[in-house]
């Protein structure tokens, strides 16, 4: 697709937030900078030899239009990585024509201490951030990545496909922080309104059961957990406590976006094994008949079928359900 497709299809708001970024990250990368200032080489110098060190040899022709540099401005690069024992060129033996590079072991050292000051700037600049600011800043790198296809390098001839959005997701599990049981509430109240039509009286139960996970005695028996896929929120459960022996599995959710990367298999499995821990020794869930893919992911945990019945529930005639294992 060509610029001029691309910026056709684009509102004005979308291409000033682009230009707007870009002049942002501008700045940023000024500051990463900051972190070779010291050291013997510019970025583009060390971006020069950490292609070779990546490479191992390469033909300048391709290094040059890898990194979109001026012919002669390379040239210049390499002559001064040649006098310092950097790199050694030499001709093709299949075509004379070209020049392969080649880095040096004392570059490869040049390199690893450039990339060290490199990567110590950057963690200087992260350690600045609470974790889940930072978590979300590195989720949207990602997500550029995936959408602008830089599975590969411009002008490498590979194609960002190769990994695939999927391929490169990072899932993590963890426990729910302050504000997120209210995110847990609205989600559950938004999506289940969108892809079943159920009323807010869904929401309001939703919002009770967060309640009383907030005002539940016995903190050490309970646990809530958030899935993140790149930083962002996508999925939740909680495990709640019905009695002493016996927990509860609630709030089960996964994003429509994550769904078909095993985060609520995951999350009820994280569920269980807490529950196993805290000495419970069976759980039960509540669920309705409609909810098919929630169903298939308890059944594969184990879950049978205790009792059903009907029940007019969230504006609709529903099958209440009620599911359990021993733990």
């Amino acid at each position: 697709m060509s610029l001029t497709n691309v910026t056709e299809t684009a509102g004005a708001a979308d291409v000033a937030a682009v230009r707007a970024f870009n002049r942002f990250y501008t700045r940023l990368i000024g500051v990463l900078d900051e972190g070779i200032a010291d050291g013997p080489f510019t970025l583009t110098e060390a971006r020069v030899l950490f292609e070779l060190a990546v490479e191992g040899e390469v033909a300048t022709a391709d290094l040059r239009a890898r990194l979109g540099l001026d012919a002669g401005y390379l040239s210049r690069i390499l002559s001064r990585f040649e006098v310092d024992g950097l790199v050694v060129r030499r001709k093709s033996p299949d075509d004379g024509r070209r020049l392969l590079l080649a880095i040096t072991e004392a570059g490869r050292a040049a390199q690893a201490d450039s990339d060290r000051r490199a990567s110590d700037q950057v963690a200087r600049l992260l350690g600045e951030l609470e974790p889940a600011r930072r978590r979300r800043a590195l989720g949207a790198m990602r997500a550029i990545e995936d959408a602008f296809g830089s599975g590969g390098r411009p002008g490498d001839g590979r194609s960002g496909a190769e990994a695939g959005p999927a391929g490169r997701r990072l899932v993590v599990l963890r426990e729910a922080e302050a504000g997120e049981l209210g995110w847990m509430v609205a989600r559950h109240g938004a999506l289940y309104a969108r892809e079943y039509g159920w009323d807010r009286t869904f929401e309001g139960l939703v919002a009770d059961i967060a309640a009383t996970h907030l005002r539940e005695p016995e903190r050490a028996r309970i646990r809530a957990w958030v899935a993140e896929v790149d930083g962002e929120p996508a999925g939740s459960v909680v495990c709640a406590r019905d009695d002493d022996e016996t927990a509860r599995l609630r709030l089960l959710l996964v994003e429509p976006w994550a769904r078909g990367l095993g985060i609520g298999s995951r999350l009820v499995d994280e569920c269980l094994r807490f529950a196993r821990r805290s000495g419970y020794r069976r759980i039960t869930l509540a669920t309705y008949d409609v909810l098919a893919d929630a169903r298939r992911i308890y059944q594969r945990a184990g879950f049978t079928l205790a009792d059903q019945h009907p029940e007019q529930a969230f504006g609709h005639a529903l099958t209440a359900q009620e599911w359990s294992r021993e733990l």
